[in-house]
């Protein structure tokens, strides 16, 4: 029947530093203090226009997430997952991300478990963070 087209796949890809702007509007649509940055891999899903977006930084001989966000009208569609993996199949090496620990089930289930054993950098930024949060450190393993 016309009008019952399945739902499209997303298109996940690495925007580039040039659209960064897009991101950013994104974020501010969801008034989210969050700013992706030219130092930064950003990753989207569009479906046409940006619905989530996830931000590495380097560090040492790793990654941080720094920021994962799907716009509320498309969470529990799986967009959170489908970038994760994605950023997962890219990158080599250890991914570290700081949560609150309501969502650890969500990055447990797309590979990432609670450590004690992040890089010196990130455990110095998490224990400020601690100061007024409630966060925990997760890594998703290189291969």
């Amino acid at each position: 029947m016309p009008g019952d087209d399945p739902p499209r796949q997303p298109l996940i890809t690495r925007l580039p530093a040039e659209q960064l702007p897009l991101v950013n509007r994104l974020y501010r649509q969801y008034q989210r203090g969050m700013k992706a940055r030219g130092d930064q891999h950003v990753w989207v899903a569009r479906n046409p226009q940006i619905t989530a977006s996830l931000c590495l930084q380097p560090i040492e001989q790793c990654w941080w997430l720094t920021g994962l966000l799907v716009a509320p009208g498309e969470r529990g569609k799986r967009l959170a997952s489908q970038l994760l993996q994605t950023v997962r199949a890219h990158y080599q090496n250890d991914i570290w991300l700081f949560c609150n620990p309501a969502l650890a089930p969500l990055y447990s289930l797309n590979g990432f478990q609670s450590s004690d054993m992040a890089p010196a950098p990130l455990r110095d930024r998490l224990a400020r963070y601690q100061r007024s949060k409630s966060l925990i450190a997760m890594v998703n393993p290189g291969r």
